[in-house]
């Protein structure tokens, strides 16, 4: 009978979705059939399944580290925030509408009966499950009706492993806290704990783990050090974009503006990892550098609300001066809409229905549809004479004269547009610079037409199985298997 196990953690950020998909791949070089699971999720970073179905991207992660294409099983339920009230909640990968928090607590209930659901239908093909909380089931405000943690935890029977971040500071507080506020039934779910990111010579935390063991009587599962290579992995939350890395002596400077409902930002991973690129994410109130060779527009899940937040920052105005320079561009998703000449909302499913003025570098216009497209695909490239694999998830359909001169096509469908020079580009199409090949492509006009190949899928192949040997190393993975049920 296939086995179950739940990693929590004591709060945001402390490397669930890491630790879940390296231990997926510690099992899978032990010969076990795998599979992630998270009941409930809140991110604009989505992954699109076979089947047209839409998940977190941390859990398409973790199915790649378990060997597998994803599933909607393994994140049923998806919160996709469009304002600090409202979110787009989507249920086994198909939208539901829009709610707020008041709705959602009063209709959690009915969502568990989903979430049972997946997990059982991941259960019949797996040896084991590995389940990721979200947040911290120390938010005891956020305890009733909980279907993300601890209530879901219960209802299931699966066993807990708490996570610390040492790296974060406070982790034995943060760790026997979250004890303190747990119920005895929640404390006695807990069958371990893991310190996470440790830096430096481990036996000075011997004291430490003893001091969590005899306030919470929870065993340690180990301690894993800070492991590098984790930074190629693609990250889940927005509030990793805050700690931006330092990139010193790389040539091409690419700028991508924070957007305040900024989606899908693992689009431009892949370029983090060439040695000649120097990716900057530029926060709010800080310009445009003068010096980028592109400015790179990403999604976002409220395009008219950023629309309005890109002009405040003053980022309208360097973006005409970037033009004027020759500075390339490229808009994608809702970046791609922003570039258009108007974007229209006549059914108000971003707030309130009316037109709104585009930063008018591309001749296209957008009308916000109620329906999604949500697909994979594989599309053409007429500048650049090669084709992109990736995926669309939009609300909106885009006419025009550019779209006539399209940057990407499928099957006959512009998925997208160009100045008639080339040096403005935009596209409804995610993931595209996950395809090596278009990569080194596209990155060709920034390089002075050289075609450089790098493999960004081994690289990240790579990293999974270093984080897994760590683990191997440094955990007890053998209690861990035979904790879980």
């Amino acid at each position: 009978m296939s086995k179950a196990i739940m990693f929590q953690g004591t709060g945001s950020d402390v490397g669930k979705s890491v630790l879940v998909a390296g231990f997926c791949r510690a099992l899978k070089h032990r010969g076990l059939t795998v599979r992630p699971f998270k009941p409930q999720n809140m991110s604009n970073n989505a992954a699109v399944t076979a089947d047209g179905g839409e998940i977190g991207r941390a859990q398409a992660l973790q199915a790649l580290a378990c060997g597998i294409e994803p599933s909607v099983h393994m994140n049923p339920v998806l919160l996709k925030p469009q304002s600090d009230r409202n979110a787009q909640i989507i249920v086994q990968g198909k939208v539901r509408g829009t709610t707020d928090a008041n709705w959602f607590r009063h209709h959690k209930s009915d969502l568990m009966v989903h979430i049972i659901n997946s997990f059982n239908s991941l259960k019949q093909e797996a040896d084991i499950v590995v389940v990721e909380g979200a947040g911290s089931p120390a938010e005891v405000n956020l305890r009733a009706g909980d279907i993300a943690n601890m209530g879901f935890a219960l209802a299931s029977s699966t066993p807990v492993i708490l996570i610390g971040d040492i790296d974060r500071g406070g982790v034995i507080a943060s760790l026997v806290g979250t004890h303190m506020v747990l119920k005895k039934a929640e404390q006695n779910l807990v069958r371990g704990f893991i310190i996470n990111k440790f830096r430096g010579d481990m036996s000075l935390f011997d004291k430490g783990l003893t001091a969590i063991r005899d306030h919470t009587a929870w065993p340690s599962c180990g301690v894993l050090p800070f492991v590098p290579e984790v930074k190629r992995l693609p990250a889940e939350d927005a509030v990793t974009l805050d700690r931006p890395d330092k990139a010193h002596n790389r040539k091409i400077v690419i700028a991508v503006p924070m957007l305040s409902r900024i989606a899908n930002f693992d689009d431009v991973d892949p370029l983090k990892l060439e040695e000649d690129i120097d990716l900057r994410f530029i926060p709010p109130g800080t310009p445009l550098p003068a010096e980028a060779q592109l400015i790179l527009i990403p999604g976002t899940k409220a395009t008219l609300a950023d629309m309005a937040f890109f002009r405040a920052q003053g980022w309208d105005i360097d973006l005409a001066a970037h033009v004027r320079r020759g500075g390339y561009v490229l808009g994608i998703c809702g970046g791609f809409q922003i570039l258009g000449k108007t974007v229209s909302d006549p059914e108000g499913i971003e707030g309130i229905p009316g037109t709104h003025d585009g930063l008018g570098h591309l001749d296209i216009t957008t009308i916000m549809q109620p329906t999604k497209t949500v697909r994979q695909i594989t599309a053409y490239s007429p500048l650049l004479d090669c084709r992109a694999r990736g995926y669309e998830i939009h609300a909106g359909e885009t006419t025009g004269p550019q779209m006539n001169q399209p940057f990407l096509t499928c099957d006959g469908r512009s998925v997208g547009a160009m100045s008639e020079n080339g040096q403005i580009m935009g596209s409804y199409l995610h993931g595209l610079f996950t395809d090596d090949n278009f990569r080194a492509h596209f990155l060709s006009l920034l390089r002075s037409g050289n075609v450089v190949q790098s493999n960004f899928s081994q690289q990240i192949e790579d990293a999974l199985d270093i984080l897994a040997d760590q683990m191997e190393k440094h955990l007890d993975i053998d209690f861990l298997l035979q904790t879980a049920v």
